[in-house]
């Protein structure tokens, strides 16, 4: 139990120091014109605009100080984490350790100059049930950090020494920036974003002249941008084996640490783009039960953005331990399927093995599903009017919410109500810790 404590003295400032820029940025643009109307055109417009931008500073500060000085937290006798908050309506809020999903760092970039840093914890819940501190010191985090899991952990507290730092961690994968930025480039979206960006400006060029080149060229920057923001999220990505879990680590303007527990991951995704076969590339995504998605590249589902088939086999078997992807043994869609889907029919495939159940599709883009028996919530069969004409159903292995979805889509109507019922079995099966039956 610890007693009620504010964030850091500088958060107010932090959180004020956007208004600073957007306050600059207004009076310099589109304020101007206001500005000179007003008072007249010799008047120092930069003068005023800094003048105006101080103000409004100071005014979102003072705002955020009154939301700073009646925001505190603590730990109370439960070993639950609460937070009170509010100035006119109080609320108060309380996150069950015992069910905690994740507790990671955060340094965004204006935190990160006066060396400040924000912590999320997050509990296995609906949307929402997190707790973002914001902002504390990189010791004060790390300590915090440290003894929420020890009170979250059944082990003994001389066990968890030292979590969340460096020495009690060992390094699994690094993603070096020149690959990161080559597989960025080369994914099949960014490249198919690049063609038609190409065609969108040679089409506006040739019809609307140069007048309408302006806005079609930075509608054409779109897929640089999206390169760029990813780039920026996962540089220095690395991934580090801890006592609790896999620890992620990554950005350059703002970086972030998160932990990955092995017992909560529900899925995993090999993804192989077209153009990264050649090099043998592959990009990683987990569903984790609890977390919030933010399904991008960037966001907490990515257990490495791209790295070698070997390097990521290695990092999928510390989540799944006992999994051989490559050696699955997987059954394909039957030929009538390609009336279906006639471009990915071929790639089209489920299986099932004594530990997983895993789907495959993808021609341009490869996807390998796997999910581990246990963590299967439920099985469904459904049939679209198309499929039900070519005697086709597509089964779905449902897991929590998240980016992996295991689905064997237009299999054989008559063998998917077989495969259902024998999943249903392993499931049942797989979480009474019996036997596994022999391979589908």
């Amino acid at each position: 139990m610890t007693q009620p404590q504010r964030t850091h003295p500088l958060t107010p400032l932090v959180q004020a120091a956007p208004s600073l820029a957007l306050g600059v940025v207004f009076l310099l643009g589109p304020g101007r014109t206001l500005i000179t109307a007003r008072i007249g055109p010799g008047v120092p417009v930069a003068v005023l605009a800094l003048l105006g931008s101080a103000v409004l500073f100071l005014a979102v500060a003072a705002a955020a100080w009154a939301l700073w000085y009646r925001r505190t937290y603590w730990i109370n006798s439960d070993g639950d984490l609460c937070l009170d908050h509010g100035i006119l309506q109080r609320s108060s809020r309380r996150l069950q350790l015992s069910r905690l999903q994740s507790v990671d760092i955060v340094a965004p970039l204006i935190a990160r100059v006066v060396g400040l840093v924000e912590l999320r914890a997050e509990a296995a819940g609906a949307t929402g049930s997190r707790i973002v501190l914001r902002y504390l010191t990189q010791a004060a985090a790390e300590d915090l950090r440290a003894q929420i899991l020890t009170m979250k952990s059944p082990a003994p507290p001389e066990a968890l020494e030292g979590l969340g730092h460096v020495e009690a961690s060992e390094t699994l994968a690094c993603v070096p920036a020149g690959r990161l930025l080559a597989g960025l480039l080369m994914r099949s979206v960014t490249v198919g974003l690049l063609i038609a960006s190409v065609v969108f400006l040679t089409i506006t060029a040739m019809t609307e002249g140069a007048a309408g080149l302006f806005l079609a060229v930075i509608t054409g920057g779109v897929p640089i941008l999206t390169v760029a923001g990813e780039f920026l999220a996962n540089y220095g990505f690395r991934v580090d084996r801890t006592v609790d879990g896999l620890r992620i680590r990554r950005g350059l303007l703002s970086t972030q640490t998160r932990i990955i527990p092995p017992d909560r991951v529900h899925a995993i995704a090999v993804v192989e783009p077209l153009l990264w076969r050649s090099y043998g590339w592959v990009r990683v995504t987990v569903t984790v039960a609890g977390v919030e998605s933010e399904a991008s590249d960037s966001g907490p589902d990515v257990l490495v953005p791209v790295a070698p088939r070997a390097e990521a086999l290695r990092l999928i078997a510390e989540v799944l331990p006992g999994v051989d992807i490559d050696s699955i043994p997987f059954t394909v869609a039957p030929d009538r399927a390609r009336w279906r889907a006639p471009l990915s029919w071929r790639a089209l495939a489920w299986a099932m093995t004594p530990e997983v159940v895993a789907s495959r599709e993808g021609r341009i883009t490869r996807r390998v599903c796997v999910a581990p028996h246990a963590r299967v919530q439920s099985v469904r069969i459904t049939e679209g009017p198309w499929e039900r004409r070519l005697s086709l159903a597509s089964l779905h292995a449902d897991t929590a919410p998240g980016p992996v979805r295991v689905v064997g889509r237009h299999l054989a109507q008559s063998a998917v109500r077989a495969m259902a019922m024998e999943e249903t079995a392993r499931m049942r099966r797989a979480r009474a810790g019996g036997a596994p039956p022999e391979v589908w």
